[in-house]
C-alpha cells in the first residue's frame, strides 16, 4: 500500500466454523445476520469480511448454494465496500477435493487456504497449484492460511519451484492455534518474522482470546495487516465481552490509530491484492 504510513486492514471473521450463539448471542449464522455484521463492521473501520456458513442446524458447511445467498445479502447491505473472502477450512468434515470445489463454483472475490489442510504432503502439490491456476484465471484473490512457520518455509518452496502461479500471495499468520488453551500472545508473531524467514508483500494476523488486540496491533505496527472477531476471541482489549463483532473491529482500529497506524481502505485492500471491484454476484 502507499503513502508515508503504513496503512492497516482490517479483515472481521463474524463467526467461524465451531461457535454458536450458545458462545455469544450476537454471533451471526444466517446470511441476514452476516449482512448486518458486515454493514456494521464496514462502519467500524473493516476492509473485508471472512464468512463462514451454516446450515439450518447450524453446523458449519462448504455448500455453493449457502455462500451465494450470503454474499448476495452482504452485498445488498454494503456493496463493493468490502472484500468478501469465503473460507475453505475443513472443520472435520471435508477433505481438499471439496474445499477446492466450492470455490470452483462459488467463484468468489476472495477465498482463504489452509496450506496444511489442502497440501498436507507433496502428492497434493499439484492439484494446488492448478487450483491457484484457474483462482488466478477468475481473479479471485487467495490468502494463504499459515499456522506454524515451517509452514512459511513450505510454500516459499513451492514458490521457487515454480507451483505458485502469482508473483507473491498473500498470507495469513494464525497465532496460537496449537498452543495451551488457545490463548495466543504478541510474541507468538516472531517466529514467523524472523530475518532468516522468507518474507511475504501482504501478511495479516489473526489471534486467539483476549489478547487478540494485542496480537494484531503489534502486527500492523510491524508493516502486516489484523484479522479480528468472533471466530476467534469474544473479548475487547479491556477483557470485558465484546457486545458484537463491530466493538471489536472498532477498539483495534482505534488502538492502532492511537499507536500512528493509518486503517487501510478497501480500495487499498484490493489495489494490494490485485482485485477490481466485483462483479455482481462476487
Amino acid at each position: 500500500m502507499t503513502g508515508t504510513a503504513h496503512r492497516v486492514a482490517i479483515a472481521v471473521a463474524p463467526n467461524g466454523g465451531r461457535r454458536t450463539r450458545v458462545d455469544h448471542p450476537a454471533l451471526p449464522q444466517t446470511a441476514a445476520e452476516l449482512a448486518q455484521t458486515a454493514a456494521s463492521c464496514r462502519e467500524a473501520g473493516a476492509a473485508m469480511i471472512h464468512c463462514h456458513v451454516r446450515d439450518a442446524d447450524g453446523r458449519h458447511i462448504l455448500d455453493a448454494d449457502a455462500y451465494r445467498e450470503a454474499i448476495a445479502a452482504i452485498r445488498g447491505a454494503v456493496g463493493d465496500r468490502l472484500v468478501i473472502q469465503i473460507s475453505t477450512e475443513a472443520v472435520g468434515r471435508y477433505a481438499a477435493p471439496e474445499q477446492m470445489a466450492v470455490v470452483r463454483a462459488v467463484r468468489p472475490e476472495a477465498a482463504s487456504l489452509a496450506l496444511r489442510e489442502l497440501v498436507p504432503d507433496a502428492s497434493h502439490e499439484v492439484a494446488f497449484s492448478q487450483f491457484l491456476s484457474f483462482m488466478r484465471q477468475e481473479n479471485i484473490a487467495p490468502q494463504i492460511i499459515l499456522y506454524h512457520p515451517d509452514e512459511a518455509l513450505q510454500l516459499k518452496g513451492m514458490m521457487a519451484r515454480g507451483l505458485i502461479p502469482f508473483p507473491d500471495i498473500p498470507v495469513l499468520y494464525v497465532l496460537g492455534r496449537y498452543s495451551e488453551g488457545q490463548r495466543s500472545d504478541p510474541a507468538d508473531l516472531l517466529p514467523f518474522l524472523d530475518p532468516a524467514m522468507p518474507r511475504f508483500a501482504h501478511f495479516m494476523v489473526c489471534a486467539f482470546g483476549p489478547r487478540e488486540a494485542a496480537c494484531v496491533t503489534a502486527a500492523g505496527l510491524l508493516g502486516g495487516h489484523a484479522r479480528v472477531g468472533f471466530e476467534n476471541n469474544l473479548h475487547l482489549a479491556d477483557g470485558s465481552v465484546a457486545r458484537d463483532n463491530a466493538a471489536i473491529v472498532t477498539g483495534v482500529g482505534e488502538a492502532l490509530k492511537g499507536l500512528g497506524a493509518g486503517i487501510a481502505t478497501v480500495g487499498d485492500l484490493r489495489t494490494a491484492w490485485g482485485l477490481d471491484a466485483p462483479a455482481r454476484g462476487r
